[in-house]
């Protein structure tokens, strides 16, 4: 936070435009640039993105060095540049650390193994642990040819190959082992087990993601054990949405690992405000949260006098809002910007749309989606994700009137309802999670959700073999936490 605190403010004095570049972006480059060793001047403008993005990097080093202030990245590229250029400290430390310990070897970056090499010099000792089958951090900066090239790299390494198993069955390491034989990138090994044979894995091919949240449901119901020995894995957290829905319909109690559930998700919390706002103008507390998200132009100022209005005549924000525009009392631009705001709720309010149209024009058409798909990275992906999934979350909806409800009005009670259910932590539950958050994990039963193309192996790395070789990763990851 305080990282994206001081990239603001360096964007701000440059009067870069937020709207257009997301200081989390801005923050995904530099950091991704310092953990390949680089600094702006190792770089080339190619192109206008990089130009900009060059731009603020070299003010934000700027202002961090004036200011003595250092990111995490930061400290291992200053470390790695001093150790290089002071010999007599880069021996100093070689004679202090001969032996070294690496664990998770596999999740190391270009920077992090370029540094292990020079603590280490050619007569360091280094002892590294990780399995090139479980990479699966590439998103943020992980190289796993850093552990292919190790013997390489480093002469007269001994390569020991931990190959018993003593979580799964033989059925699973069996499928595990077919599994990621198929990838060209790796050291190879054969997982075995002493233990049992096991069950026969099921599959079961849905009709859609209803279907499919209903099946493993069913088949949760009728486990006799825990409901912690469970564990439903899936590759983005936007399908997490289907099966939280199955589980509260039967009372089953559920936690979603590393992250909220779906009703609390900020994006989903944006989209719902515009929601409540189109079916009530005096929900105040939608107004408030976007009436400038995406930023439009509304500044605190011109909140203020729609709030003093409000309170001063006893009006609801929208209807503050109104009065406002209609005596004139703005400056000509902050005038256009909330008469834009209220125009384009009453647009949308206006559609006769099925539901599920309705909330996909929300979205797009007040430029919610544009604003995530800046955010670049796994989490601007899971956004936007999230924001599609909500269009298919409303379907159920479409064409039933609720005790005299709209099908809009008795969607956004739904989705109160759930939102208010808070995750008991000590109770007995099933266990909800991405794959990424289940690596280390075991459990007695595992469902593994949504692998279709485009789903997962996921559509990014269709095409591409490295990143279709880490999905296989994950996709092993996945089935040796059972």
């Amino acid at each position: 936070e305080d990282q994206l605190r001081t990239l603001r403010r360096v964007m701000k004095g440059l009067e870069v435009d937020e709207a257009k570049w997301k200081p989390q972006q801005v923050q995904w480059f530099i950091n991704a640039r310092k953990d390949e060793g680089l600094r702006p001047s190792d770089l080339t403008a190619k192109d206008p993105y990089t130009s900009r993005m060059l731009s603020i990097f070299q003010a934000y080093e700027e202002v961090c060095r004036r200011s003595g202030l250092v990111d995490f990245p930061e400290l291992l590229l200053r470390t790695f540049e001093t150790l290089k250029r002071d010999a007599a400290l880069l021996e100093h430390y070689r004679e202090r650390f001969a032996h070294i310990l690496v664990d998770e070897f596999q999740d190391t970056n270009t920077l992090q193994y370029r540094w292990l090499r020079l603590l280490a010099g050619e007569q360091g000792r280094i002892f590294a642990v990780g399995d090139d089958d479980q990479s699966i951090y590439g998103w943020r900066g992980a190289r796993v040819e850093n552990i292919l090239r190790f013997k390489e790299d480093l002469p007269g390494v001994e390569v020991l190959r931990l190959e018993q198993n003593y979580r799964s069955t033989a059925t699973i390491l069996r499928a595990a082992n077919a599994l990621i034989q198929h990838n060209q990138g790796r050291l190879g090994k054969e997982l075995w087990t002493a233990g049992e044979e096991g069950e026969p894995i099921q599959v079961y091919n849905a009709t859609d993601e209803v279907d499919e949240a209903r099946f493993v449901v069913e088949r949760i119901r009728a486990w006799k054990g825990k409901r912690s020995d469970i564990a439903i894995l899936y590759r983005s957290n936007a399908q997490s949405r289907a099966f939280e829905e199955q589980l509260f319909a039967q009372a089953i109690p559920y936690r979603v690992h590393g992250g909220l559930r779906f009703f609390e998700r900020a994006e989903i919390k944006d989209a719902l405000a515009y929601l409540r706002l189109i079916a009530n103008r005096a929900d105040d507390a939608s107004f408030e949260r976007v009436v400038n998200f995406p930023t439009r132009g509304i500044g605190e100022r011109t909140l203020e006098k729609v709030r003093e209005i409000a309170k001063a005549r006893n009006l609801s924000l929208w209807e503050a809002a109104r009065a406002i525009l209609a005596e004139r009392a703005l400056p000509t631009r902050a005038h256009h910007a909330l008469e834009g705001f209220l125009s384009l709720i009453e647009s949308l309010a206006r559609k006769e749309k099925a539901l599920s149209e309705l909330v996909e024009a929300v979205i797009m058409e007040t430029g919610l989606i544009a604003h995530y798909q800046k955010e670049k990275g796994e989490r601007g992906r899971s956004r936007v994700e999230n924001l599609r999934e909500l269009i298919t979350a409303v379907r159920p909806f479409e064409g039933v009137e609720e005790e005299g409800l709209t099908p809009l009005s008795a969607f956004l009670s739904h989705a109160a309802l759930e939102a208010g259910e808070a995750q008991e932590t000590t109770e007995d539950s099933v266990q909800l999670m991405t794959l990424h958050a289940a690596k280390g994990l075991e459990f007695p039963v595992v469902f593994m959700a949504g692998m279709e193309e485009g789903l997962f192996p996921s559509r990014q790395s269709l095409g591409e073999e490295g990143r279709l070789e880490e999905e296989r990763r994950l996709c092993y990851v996945g089935m040796t936490r059972a």
